[in-house]
């Protein structure tokens, strides 16, 4: 292979004229330390590894989605934006787009980061930022590690706002400005101007590390021949894949999502699979009445399991029989996808509770196979399967049902699902449960795994699945709830215990407990507002008589104490495993396999 040479103006200078991304490259991933090391290599005269460029004949530019390299970069953003190469050289990056846009930041964009905690959707939590240099920073003194992670930066390299402010210890210049020096002169000019503008306090040693650090810079931009690529040049898109996906594999793993959407784009007609994709995860995942956290693959792995067609995720699966077959069926696909996020979100499960994605699969193939939407009607039908959907989703959750490798089990439920599905449209929870405790995947609840469910304490994402578990209810996602400490945990204060004479074994039984499942409780949230700190016992007062059985809460008023806390997690826990087991699981009376036993 024969590697060309060039310099990073001369590259940075075709970045969305010439050089553009495929379909096949993930997003831009890197953080600002990341492109700090990276320009610190370059200037220590590091190598920074070799590219890979794909030269794409005018004849064929069509024939690919193309994306522009992004410059003004906003944290966490995952998107490109579409290019249009009529008329242009088209030269695509298959190795170096992390790099290339590091590069490409640093010396003529912006890097906007968000502040701890706030919002995404403020716009002033977000500060857009650019590249600076410390002209005084001596490079060959070690700076102390920071946050404990030795980075092994040395040049006064940091991403600021506004210009910052100079002194005698600091002189900072963007360093994009390098690149107005177009020639030595223009170079010259620069560093006299730098000179001229440093304080009188500057002595010579630290000029002479200023006009070093800005001919190192200099050098590096336009001189140095520091990007060293390879141009393939043949046009067959099988043969540019393999060697993409080799020369990746080094590196951060892609998805394989990113490599099949470029696949799927050149099968699909009217329509850009990737942005089609990109979008619809968008919505799934903001545009809903809870917040989701699903991702491409999960979408693409959904194609292949609506379809009928091996669900295993694999790029083999991905024939253009099969991309032809999924393109026929993306319509519905999507439907069935939103109908079932719609419906697990109204359960009250969402991006902090759904501990598998996959757990949806067999979920969202019953929706498309019937046709029904997201079963949030009050007709008989809607009601129970939506119960039983919730009922089977959670044992699942619970019990670890699609961990590990699940894609036989993910097969397995599909072939129930088809069979029931031949002479009735009811959620088959039961048929599902049985096969798969058979293939050793327990999804409802016996002796053997509710001391796990008990296991799910508060803090936990299982907690929310667990609770919901012991309600008739499963609209949680339509009404405000709240996990509530039934004993309050602000009264199980070691200080507070310790001044009332409790012994400090008992304290730690009772510190131990305040977070165990058997002294929580789901409430709506106006009603845990007002509850509040009081003491349970004056709380219950005002509840009505039906609440104790709803809530499982021992009859015995002496247990509602803070110092009687462990009997009474003890005694509720107990209360809560009696329930587990009268779980049945297809308990509606409108299916003859409604009246088998219990399980």
């Amino acid at each position: 292979m024969s590697y060309v040479s060039s310099t990073i103006s001369r590259v940075l200078d075709q970045i969305n004229r010439s050089y553009f991304l495929p379909a096949i490259q993930r997003p831009y991933v890197w953080q600002p330390d990341q492109i700090i090391a990276l320009f610190d290599s370059l200037l220590k005269g590091y190598p920074i590894s070799s590219f890979l460029f794909w030269e794409i004949r005018p004849e064929r530019r069509a024939d690919w989605e193309i994306y522009k390299f992004v410059d003004n970069f906003r944290q966490g953003s995952t998107h490109n934006e579409l290019a249009e190469p009529d008329g242009r050289d088209v030269m695509l990056v298959l190795d170096g787009q992390q790099r290339l846009t590091s590069l490409f930041i640093g010396l003529r964009g912006t890097y906007a980061v968000r502040a701890r905690y706030a919002r995404r959707n403020n716009p002033d939590a977000w500060s857009r930022q650019r590249l600076y240099i410390d002209l005084l920073k001596d490079p060959a003194v070690e700076e102390e590690e920071i946050d404990g992670e030795d980075l092994g930066v040395t040049y006064g390299l940091r991403f600021f706002e506004q210009d910052p402010i100079n002194d005698a210890a600091h002189h900072w210049m963007k360093v994009g400005r390098i690149l107005d020096c177009t020639s030595d002169d223009a170079f010259d000019h620069l560093r006299e101007a730098i000179v001229d503008t440093l304080p009188d306090t500057t002595t010579r040693a630290q000029q002479r590390i200023a006009e070093r650090t800005l001919d190192r810079l200099y050098r590096t931009v336009w001189k140095d021949g520091v990007i060293a690529y390879y141009t393939e040049k043949d046009q067959s898109y099988d043969r540019v894949l393999d060697i993409f996906i080799r020369a990746n594999d080094g590196g951060t793993k892609l998805s394989k999502s990113d490599l099949l959407l470029s696949m799927i784009t050149a099968q699909w007609e009217g329509v850009s699979a990737r942005q089609e994709i990109y979008a619809f995860v968008d919505h799934l995942n903001d545009g809903l009445t809870a917040r989701n956290r699903l991702d491409k693959d999960f979408v693409m792995k959904s194609c292949l399991v609506l379809c009928d067609l091996d669900p295993r995720y694999k790029i083999g699966n991905f024939t253009n029989a099969n991309l032809e077959r999924i393109e026929a069926n993306w319509r519905a696909i999507k439907a069935s996808l939103e109908a079932t996020l719609r419906l697990v979100n109204r359960f009250g499960i969402d991006a902090e509770t759904l501990t598998s994605l996959n757990a949806l699969l067999p979920i969202a193939y019953y929706l498309h196979r019937i046709g029904g939407g997201s079963l949030d009607g009050s007709t008989p039908f809607e009601a129970a399967n939506a119960k039983r959907i919730q009922r089977w989703l959670l044992g699942s959750l619970l019990n670890g049902v699609f961990g590990g490798s699940s894609d036989r089990t993910i097969g397995i439920a599909r072939a129930t699902l088809q069979t029931a599905l031949e002479t009735g449209r009811d959620f088959p929870e039961r048929a599902l449960v049985e096969v798969l405790v058979g293939r050793g995947r327990a999804a409802a609840f016996g002796e053997g795994n509710i001391e796990g469910v008990l296991g799910s304490s508060y803090g936990k994402r299982t907690c929310f699945l667990a609770l919901s578990l012991l309600y008739d209810a499963h609209a949680w996602g339509a009404m405000p709830h709240h996990i509530d400490h039934i004993i309050p945990r602000s009264l199980a204060d070691r200080r507070a215990l310790a001044a009332q004479n409790i012994p400090a074994p008992e304290i730690d039984r009772i510190l131990a407990s305040v977070n165990r499942l058997g002294n929580l409780q789901l409430l709506l949230a106006r009603e845990n507002l007002e509850k509040s700190n009081m003491p349970f016992d004056r709380w219950l007062q005002t509840r009505d008589a039906d609440f104790r059985s709803r809530h499982l809460i021992p009859n015995d008023p002496a247990l509602w104490s803070v110092r009687a806390l462990p009997e009474f997690v003890a005694a509720r826990e107990e209360l809560i495993r009696q329930r587990l087991r009268q779980i049945d699981v297809d308990p509606v009376g409108d299916t003859p396999q409604a009246q088998a036993a219990t399980i």
